[in-house]
């Protein structure tokens, strides 16, 4: 009996330790998050279908206002609820009015501003604030379209507000999302954002730096300027009907983005400042206006400013010369005066030199004005680094080809006899006046170019090659300045490695057994020239 009671006992142990499936039970966090879903989708549906349930807007609401996932859940919900009840046309006051729908109608506006709050105070949290941003622009948009009930109106009051509290929150990306998706997207969005900002530039709510540099890096990016009425299609809320409105006019486009532009411009305060605004001046900020002689001032003070401004005003300056016939009449000594020892080393010079072969391209100017410019680069060019003469030697030989008059400066034969003697006996004499201010008294016409022949000599293989093209026949009719213009010392160094060698050069050297000691007489080897110069103590060199 015993041994069946123990084979039945390990029948039964076996069978006690076979794995069986184990069912996992939910978490009371899972169950009570999905059951807070369910509690507020239900409670949307039914707000949706039947009126008796607006009060359940209320719950929804003070359950958005709180910091948990069902919070953002309910936020979410009731901007689906606000949606479906613009369209139908809920929140819009019925004619002939009646007093309960009239009732109902203001009690639904007001929750819909409860809630708008709330979306602006969720602007503030930065893991939440592109959400809320979304949000808010839907709403935007409902509003415009069905609101007014009749013809869509754009609701620019709540674009102040969502605008105001974009530029305080202190995440970027919620900006980046708002220009990207928004003011660079839809036409009716940056008109009315240029009308925003130019109104609330003064804002004490942040430092005027700060506001500068966030007002700059929303508006920098919106360069596509409408040329023509046809360009205005893209609208956030729907057009208005009246051809004539100023959403729909390019002038009031163009004129919007002036004023903001100007506001911008007083809000300046450093020279970093300054800087960024000119670097995209005739880029970006010229097109705006339709008047840009209203941006004379700044750009001849900061033209006039001297250094680095002045070469980056100069692109405005051309703007303006090119478009509205600015009268400068001291362009271009102003603009001589520019070729000083920084300009070669400058980090704008390739922008520099654009421009200043731009100016320098007619062949109507006086050959002097033109051969100081030259005789000023290339004294200029001695001291230069040699990507600078890379790309000064090609230039000048263009302006060579345009004012052949000036070619006299490569080669200067001097036929009096008088002359020739005195400069064999005492030297040559340049008659170029290096400290003269105007390029037209300079006398750059009656000296000659031996800065050129040093160059020749430069340690750089490359760069001397570019400067024997003067001393050589003028075949070619002109150099492309683009293939020069960017050089720097990293290209010309990789230029140098990728040659292919055909042949290795033959290289012999002697590791010197002394450096700081005489050599041995019989090792029949020159002492080291530190040895030679220096004295340094019991007889060993001489100083």
């Amino acid at each position: 009996m015993s041994a069946v009671a123990m084979e039945d006992g390990s029948k039964r142990k076996r069978a006690s330790t076979e794995q069986k499936p184990v069912k996992r039970r939910r978490s009371s966090t899972g169950d009570d998050e999905a059951d807070d879903g369910a509690r507020i989708l239900a409670m949307e549906q039914g707000i949706l279908e039947s009126r008796k349930n607006y009060n359940d807007i209320s719950l929804l609401l003070r359950t958005a206002e709180g910091h948990t996932e069902e919070s953002m859940l309910a936020t979410v919900a009731l901007c689906r609820v606000f949606l479906r009840l613009l369209a139908q046309g809920s929140l819009t006051f019925k004619k002939p009015p009646s007093e309960k729908g009239s009732v109902v109608v203001s009690w639904l506006r007001d929750r819909l501003l409860q809630y708008k709050e709330l979306l602006l105070l969720r602007l503030a949290d930065e893991d939440l604030a592109v959400t809320a941003l979304t949000l808010c622009m839907r709403i935007f948009k409902a509003e415009g379209q069905f609101l007014s009930g009749k013809e869509a109106v754009f609701p620019a009051a709540f674009l102040e507000d969502v605008l105001e509290r974009v530029l305080v929150v202190e995440g970027g990306d919620v900006r980046r999302a708002f220009v990207e998706d928004f003011v660079e997207q839809f036409d009716d969005v940056r008109f009315y954002t240029f009308k925003t900002l130019t109104e609330r530039m003064d804002s004490k709510q942040l430092p005027s730096g700060v506001l500068f540099d966030r007002v700059f890096s929303l508006i920098s990016s919106l360069d596509g300027v409408p040329a023509s009425a046809e360009d205005l299609t893209d609208f956030y809320v729907p057009q208005p009907l009246k051809k004539t409105h100023p959403v729909r006019l390019v002038s009031h486009h163009k004129r919007a983005g002036q004023h903001a532009w100007l506001s911008l411009l007083d809000m300046i305060e450093t020279k970093e400042q300054r800087k960024r605004i000119l670097t995209i001046m005739s880029t970006v900020i010229a097109p705006w206006f339709p008047r840009p002689e209203l941006l004379s001032d700044f750009l001849t003070n900061s033209y006039n400013a001297g250094g680095s401004l002045s070469l980056l005003a100069l692109s405005g300056v051309f703007y303006l010369i090119k478009e509205r016939n600015l009268d400068y009449p001291s362009f271009y000594p102003r603009l001589y005066s520019l070729l000083d020892r920084n300009v070669l080393h400058s980090k704008h010079r390739s922008r520099f030199f654009r421009l200043l072969d731009t100016f320098l391209a007619s062949t109507h100017l006086p050959a002097a004005l033109v051969a100081s410019f030259i005789k000023r680069l290339a004294r200029l060019a001695l001291n230069a680094p040699a990507s600078a003469i890379a790309f000064v030697m090609p230039w000048i030989y263009n302006l060579f080809r345009r004012h052949p008059t000036c070619t006299f400066m490569i080669h200067r034969v001097i036929r009096d006899a008088d002359m020739k003697r005195k400069i064999l006996e005492s030297g040559f004499d340049d008659p170029f006046l290096a400290d003269e201010t105007n390029p037209m008294e300079t006398k750059a016409i009656d000296s000659c170019l031996w800065e050129m022949v040093q160059l020749q000599s430069h340690y750089q293989p490359n760069v001397a090659t570019i400067c024997n093209i003067v001393s050589e026949q003028f075949t070619k009719q002109s150099y492309n300045m683009e293939d020069f213009l960017d050089h720097t010392y990293a290209s010309l160094l990789e230029a140098e490695m990728a040659k292919q060698v055909k042949k290795p050069p033959v290289v012999e050297f002697q590791i010197p057994k002394r450096i700081f000691l005489p050599h041995d007489a019989a090792a029949e080897v020159k002492d080291s020239l530190l040895v030679r110069l220096i004295d340094f103590g019991d007889g060993v060199g001489k100083a």
